[in-house]
């Protein structure tokens, strides 16, 4: 059974910094696609990272400079770094992770429960 129990979340003020966690359950093997998703209040929920199932890392482009995924395998732990962080990052990151690809694309199968990030001004 998969699990993904997301950990790190809080209240900081802009310019801050904040590490996600999300711990893996020994389901989720090592090559597979892990991500970090989020949804702001009113928005659609949007991909902030992924690590592939050859581990290449890509960002939501608005993001790319701020923010750092990693993955620790012996842990089966995935991380996100966010520094300077804006309120318009405030929302809920969900940890996600997914045994296949499509056309070059993770399909995310498997979610967390998500973790509350507030940013504020």
């Amino acid at each position: 059974q998969v699990q993904l129990v997301e950990s790190g979340g809080g209240s900081v003020q802009a310019g801050g910094s904040l590490r996600l966690s999300c711990a893996a359950s020994r389901s989720v093997a090592s090559n597979w696609c892990m991500g970090w998703f989020r949804q702001g209040p009113g928005k659609d929920r949007e991909k902030v990272a992924q690590l592939d199932m050859v581990r290449r890392s890509s960002y939501a482009e608005s993001m790319k400079d701020r923010f750092t995924i990693a993955r620790n395998t012996a842990e089966n732990t995935l991380y996100l770094q966010m520094n300077s962080l804006k309120p318009e990052d405030s929302g809920t990151y969900y940890c996600a992770a997914g045994d296949r690809m499509f056309g070059g694309s993770c399909f995310f199968g498997y979610w967390g429960q998500g973790a509350q990030v507030t940013v504020s001004s």
